[in-house]
This record gives structure tokens, C-alpha cells and sequence, in this order.
């Protein structure tokens, strides 16, 4: 099986760290993406894309990555599913 992806965006925002209980740097940020066209009104679409890096590549993250920048991603997708407090099933991805 392969799982691969290659996104090429904007950050929404800066990188945000934190860190797990054992010390593994976790930087989380957002992409957005536009569509690749334009519709009836001139706008093109754009897809805002969780993005998760971990360890040495969450604290190059951090220092290097800005709001606005243009950054290209490659990794892998995945998805979460999980209950809520209330029993509600949710889905990440």
C-alpha cells in the first residue's frame, strides 16, 4: 500500500510547539491550499490542511517556518476517529 501526499500552500500561521510527556517536540500548523482554479465569481477555493510534524523536523518547524510562507509538505495521511465527552463520534484528519 502507499500513502503519500505532496502539498504545496501558504501557513495560515506560525508553527506551535508543545511537547509530549516524554519531551518529543510536536509542532502542529495549518496549510492553506488553494484548488488549482477559479469559479463563477473569481475566487478560487482554498483547502485549510492540519498539518502535525514530530521530533527534529517540529523544532526546525518551529524555528524556521513563518506565517504567509510558501512550504511544500510531503508526508503521509491519517486519520483519527475517537468519542467525545458527550458520545459523539469524531473524525480528524
Amino acid at each position: 500500500m502507499l500513502n503519500t501526499i505532496s502539498l504545496q500552500g501558504r501557513l495560515v500561521r506560525d508553527p506551535e510547539i508543545r511537547y509530549t510527556k516524554t519531551d518529543i517536540p510536536v509542532a502542529t500548523y495549518t496549510l492553506a491550499v488553494d484548488r488549482g482554479y477559479k469559479d463563477r465569481q473569481g475566487n478560487s477555493p482554498t483547502d485549510f490542511i492540519p498539518c502535525v510534524a514530530w521530533d527534529k523536523r517540529a523544532n526546525w518547524a518551529s524555528t524556521y517556518l513563518r506565517k504567509g510562507m510558501q512550504i511544500i509538505v510531503q508526508g503521509q495521511l491519517q486519520t483519527r476517529k475517537w468519542q467525545d465527552n458527550e458520545g459523539h463520534n469524531r473524525t480528524a484528519y
